[in-house]
């Protein structure tokens, strides 16, 4: 296994350095050691360089994060013309979780740069032509865009900060009931013992419960305009 990384990071530092590998670098180191341990010299070695070289090819950090936020809207899936806007946005914002739980960094991130780049206003563009195409007006657009990216961060940012693995929700609430009575709590306990506790259960199922209960009032917003 040490020799297959070992050969892995010697092809890499062969590879002629470019924007897109320095993004995909930064995006890596991120990932791995979480955003706050991105800087020049740490991405310089990442990829074998001095820090230096890296003006080459990014103008600065700020430059660095806005390429870095356009790749992850490069990884979520655009509304399909092929099936209803209430479909689409399902699609879309299901595709925008797991982006975000792939890349925990970005989520403070995604809405944040001044000067976004070709997939990001991609992604922006092909949302509001499948909602005004729906029907929207350019108001109500506004607002089910808000909504529904309002929705999709706190979410998966909530999910993000929970302080267990989220697929340990039923330990962790079994643990929890053990430390009361369950007349001391009753609603507590009575959520923890007949819904988390279930077998099968999954915090990440909430999500899209919520996200159809957006969509359903969202119809309703339309049909109204």
């Amino acid at each position: 296994m040490q020799m297959v990384t070992t050969e892995k990071r010697h092809q890499e530092s062969r590879t002629p350095l470019s924007r897109e590998r320095v993004l995909r670098a930064a995006i890596k180191l991120a990932d791995r050691d979480g955003i706050d341990s991105l800087s020049m010299r740490r991405l310089g070695q990442e990829v074998g360089v001095e820090a230096m070289s890296l003006y080459n090819h990014v103008r600065n950090k700020e430059d660095i994060l806005n390429g870095m936020v356009d790749v992850v809207f490069g990884e979520i899936d655009l509304p399909s013309g092929d099936v209803d806007w209430s479909a689409a946005m399902r699609e879309r914002a299901i595709s925008a979780r797991k982006a975000l739980l792939r890349h925990p960094w970005a989520v403070g991130l995604m809405e944040s740069r001044r000067q976004p780049g070709a997939a990001t206003l991609k992604h922006h563009d092909a949302v509001l032509r499948s909602l005004r195409g729906a029907g929207f007006s350019v108001e109500a657009a506004a607002h089910a865009y808000s909504v529904l990216d309002s929705y999709i961060y706190g979410f998966t940012l909530n999910e993000l900060t929970l302080p267990f693995d989220p697929s340990d929700v039923a330990e962790v609430a079994g643990n929890m009931v053990r430390e009361f009575r369950p007349d001391q709590y009753p609603y507590l306990a009575e959520i923890a013992i007949e819904h988390a506790m279930k077998p099968g259960y999954a915090y990440g199922n909430e999500f899209e419960f919520g996200l159809d209960l957006i969509l359903e009032g969202l119809k309703r917003v339309r049909d109204l305009a």
